[in-house]
């Protein structure tokens, strides 16, 4: 077992762009279910909506700084339609709408009347729309090592990207910093403990809570287009896994923390490639065969949160007098 191989592939997850874009989706999660109390089970939902205004106004010829306005714009919409039926809504059952919501996103996305502006269920191809991110970075041409660590400068899977990626998710935890200690803040943990309070003084709870849903929604746009500058836009890759993973990113690192969700998302994907590359050294096919290995993987993930959420609900950076999940 080549161990020097697999710490190397571990401590490259630290860093990662998938790292980072799930660490700033469960930086949106965290403004409406950490800072709100909002059950958004749609994560998933914002972030391909960035994905695909970003992707489609790019191919449209749109510039860089025009086409992620696109896609914040698109999240702050889906938010506010989203949010007008719906935040009246408590519990479990704001999830199911949410849920709900990202799945219809999906579906629409992966449509075959819509082949020629989203691909369909192929997707859009990353070449199609990558150009003007990797000729905006200072960086030109060639690969750049840094000990072990050897990748190319601007391309798809580059340090320009790390680069942007996580400078994006620093200012989102400075942004989350600030509204923790601001009177914005305060009435939104004041809503999440009872609104019923917070509406008898006054406060338009419905308000505050529809600019949370949005705020929180344009994070998750914003992670859709980190998500997929490495790659290509397919819908099915942005389903309902990827807000359960989001979920479990955020409970792992702890919610209404500042640096929760990036600590959840480093030890998620980190421990995800320890186990499957542990496994795929160690374990013969006659035993378990590499696509077993791959579900055996996300099973652990399963029981992971479970055993979490029984035992552990505030998370790592967590204050159980701050905020935990109720299990009985």
């Amino acid at each position: 077992m080549d161990w020097n191989n697999i710490l190397t592939n571990v401590a490259g997850e630290f860093f990662a762009p998938t790292t980072a874009a799930y660490a700033l989706a469960a930086i949106g999660l965290n403004i409406h279910f950490g800072l709100t109390g909002l059950i958004n089970m749609g994560q998933a939902g914002f972030m391909l909506l960035g994905a695909y205004g970003f992707a489609i106004s790019t191919i449209a010829g749109w510039p860089l700084w025009a086409a992620m306005l696109v896609a914040v714009a698109c999240a702050a919409v889906f938010g506010l339609i989203l949010g007008i039926p719906t935040l009246k809504l408590r519990g479990d059952y704001l999830a199911i709408v949410t849920i709900a919501a990202a799945e219809i996103v999906r579906l629409i996305g992966r449509s075959t009347a819509l082949t020629e502006l989203t691909g369909a269920s192929s997707g859009l191809r990353g070449n199609d729309y990558k150009h003007t991110f990797q000729d905006s970075s200072p960086f030109g041409d060639g690969n750049f090592q840094l000990g072990p660590f050897d990748y190319s400068m601007s391309a798809s899977n580059s340090w320009w990207v790390r680069i942007v990626g996580w400078t994006v998710v620093g200012l989102a935890c400075l942004l989350v910093w600030l509204l923790i200690r601001s009177p914005w803040g305060r009435v939104l943990k004041g809503i999440r403990e009872d609104e019923d309070a917070v509406r008898s003084l006054g406060k338009n709870v419905y308000s505050y809570k529809m600019q949370a849903l949005i705020l929180g929604g344009c994070i998750g746009a914003l992670a859709g287009i980190l998500y997929v500058l490495p790659r290509a836009v397919q819908p099915d890759s942005m389903g309902r896994p990827m807000t359960f993973f989001v979920w479990t990113i955020l409970l792992l690192g702890g919610a209404a923390t500042v640096f929760g969700p990036v600590l959840g998302s480093i030890i998620f994907w980190a421990s995800l490639m320890l186990i499957k590359s542990v496994m795929r050294a160690g374990v013969p096919d006659s035993i378990m065969r590499t696509e077993q290995i791959e579900q055996f993987g996300w099973i652990v993930v399963g029981v992971t949160l479970m055993l979490l959420i029984i035992f552990r609900p505030q998370g790592i950076l967590g204050d159980k007098k701050e905020l935990a999940i109720d299990v009985r």
